[in-house]
């Protein structure tokens, strides 16, 4: 019997059936000018997180006079606010002071190898050398602050190098960057919704129709207007991950049986839209799911940053009907997620197990009053004993035990550890109680395709593999960047540096009149 893969389907017939949100088959790329403006602006930006609000910020301060950040939802943020609030910076002090080695070359070849060579290698340097610097941007000039000294390492990279926020979270940056954008005189307009984006037959991007006072999940709703970009669009309206019937066209296991991190506007009608004004679409069948989440929780949550900052670090990953571990607990997340949605398919639950030593060298340190949080939500759960552990998820005890000792002898020699995992400075053996732990059960995350850009932030046409004129693109809307696999902290290094660089770029085009 002959196996089609999935992939060689993907580039054959499934093309011609996926044209018209490829960008393989445009339905129509021009559209006719408005007989009037009704409001006029130097550079227009679309999505109001990491991305957004950096483009915007730069834009401004590169000499845009009049500049406007439109956001569909009543809230800004999108999914930056929810973010996990860490960010990759190689070669930061706190690194150097704690001893690790790090370089832009090895950041990048991590991304690489993890993302299976499908990135872009000049768009992963140019983000790898601007990492440190918008670092110290966000530190000195937007005011965000970081968890002194600590310095935290995610599945797939070679070395710790993610910094925290001080809150835990995304907000930590995105309120900084609101208070910036007030200050400098640059509005976020809400409920504002982009119906289409609007490219005159010249090939030039001229502006966008949108619906003013928009509900969400209202299409009909809002008062119709039109604005003129002077200069530039920017799109940085995110990814697709809480749209299931869009998501399941490139990856059609992602079901509503999947439940998604995304907040709920993170849908795809400007994927759609750009792909109709002749962007070129790359790598959309790469759809990330988050391996840490919790079932007993809807969205993103907060049991993750136990899974991932206490039992993937200083803990283990367990298979609840062996008592064995059965993947690296940091390795990429795709292959994290894969090997607990197999499980979790056969009836075989998995948990992330830590002991009160980790949870005392991780969380506890970098995320303060998480842990009382996810007991009291009941997502994390505590057991005085390891027997206790056991009866309540029907693990087989003595195989359990053998796979702490199994796992204690190899921290001991730090070497040999069954599942190839890198052991993380600091770690003890575990054995301590009391014990905590969490269900995994993955959910859909992060989207690594999207329009095609330069290094220059500039979107590429479909038809000509030029730059579309006046359109510039950055974050999740974008791919190239990370390829089949997104490392953890990467995506806040990626919006921010890319959305300075398109937003900076968006204020040098020359106006239209």
């Amino acid at each position: 019997m002959t196996t089609l893969k999935r992939r060689t389907f993907l580039s054959a017939g499934a093309a011609a059936a996926l044209g018209t949100v490829s960008g393989i088959a445009q339905a129509k790329s021009f559209d006719p000018m408005p007989a009037q403006w009704d409001e006029n602006f130097d550079v227009i930006v679309i999505g109001s997180g990491f991305a957004g609000l950096a483009a915007a910020c730069e834009a401004k301060n590169q000499g845009a006079g009049n500049v406007i950040v439109l956001e569909k939802m009543r809230s800004a943020g999108g999914n930056s606010v929810i973010n996990g609030g860490i960010m990759s910076v190689p070669g930061s002090a706190f690194q150097k002071a704690l001893g690790i080695k790090d370089s832009l070359e090895l950041l990048a070849e991590d991304m690489i190898r993890e993302g299976l060579g499908y990135n872009y290698p000049e768009k992963v340097s140019a983000m790898t050398k601007a990492a440190l610097p918008t670092y110290e941007w966000l530190v000195k000039e937007i005011g965000v602050e970081f968890v002194d000294g600590k310095v935290g390492q995610e599945g797939g990279h070679s070395v710790p190098r993610h910094v925290y926020t001080t809150n835990g979270s995304g907000s930590g940056i995105v309120s900084k960057q609101l208070e910036y954008a007030k200050k400098i005189g640059v509005p976020v307009r809400l409920r504002c919704y982009v119906e289409a984006i609007i490219r005159d037959s010249d090939g030039r991007v001229k502006g966008v129709k949108v619906r003013d006072g928009y509900r969400f999940g209202k299409p009909d709703s809002g008062k119709v207007k039109y604005l003129k970009a002077g200069k530039a669009l920017v799109l940085c309206y995110g990814g697709f991950g809480a749209d299931v019937n869009f998501r399941m066209k490139f990856d059609p296991k992602l079901t509503d049986k999947f439940e998604t991190t995304n907040q709920p506007g993170a849908t795809s009608e400007l994927w759609r839209e750009a792909s109709r004004i002749g962007c070129n679409m790359i790598q959309t069948d790469w759809i990330q799911c988050g391996p840490w989440n919790s079932p007993e929780e809807k969205g993103m949550g907060i049991a993750l940053y136990f899974a991932q900052g206490a039992a993937a670090t200083m803990g283990i990953w367990v298979n609840t009907a062996t008592g064995k571990r059965f993947i690296n607990e940091l390795a990429n997340r795709k292959v994290r997620a894969d090997a607990v949605i197999n499980n979790n398919n056969k009836g075989q639950p998995c948990i992330a197990l830590a002991d009160q030593n980790a949870v005392d060298l991780t969380i506890n340190q970098t995320r303060k009053g998480i842990l009382d949080k996810q007991l009291e939500r009941k997502v994390v759960h505590k057991f005085d004993t390891l027997e206790a552990v056991a009866a309540e998820y029907k693990i087989p005890l003595d195989e359990l035990k053998k796979t702490i000792d199994a796992y204690n002898a190899a921290l001991a020699k730090q070497s040999g550890d069954e599942m190839g995992r890198p052991f993380t400075k600091n770690a003890k053996p575990m054995g301590t109680g009391p014990w905590y732990c969490s269900l995994l059960s993955p959910k859909v995350h992060h989207c690594m395709g999207g329009v095609e850009t330069n290094s220059l932030g500039q979107v590429i046409d479909i038809s000509t593999d030029k730059p579309i004129p006046g359109l510039y693109a950055a974050g999740e809307s974008t791919g190239g960047v990370h390829g089949a696999v997104r490392l953890g902290s990467c995506a806040t290094m990626d919006c921010l540096v890319n959305g300075r660089i398109a937003g900076a770029n968006a204020a040098k085009e020359s106006a239209w009149s």
